[in-house]
């Protein structure tokens, strides 16, 4: 697949902007989810660790749209 630019109300959006507004949703969504399941408790950093969540679902995302 070729990532081209998007054309959103006339202005012509990068398409990672696109993905990564998706990756921030789905990280938001798995990070409430570890929260009621007390998972940021054992972590040693937990701003480090949604940190790589988040990029983790970004590549996850790029790499299957790219396929």
């Amino acid at each position: 697949m070729k990532f081209v630019e998007v054309n959103l109300l006339g202005v012509y959006v990068a398409p990672i902007a696109l993905l990564m507004l998706a990756a921030w949703l789905v990280t938001a969504g798995l990070r409430q989810l570890a929260a009621r399941a007390g998972i940021l408790r054992y972590v040693w950093h937990p701003a480090l660790f949604l940190f790589d969540l988040y990029i983790i679902v970004l590549s996850s995302i790029v790499l299957i749209i790219a396929h």
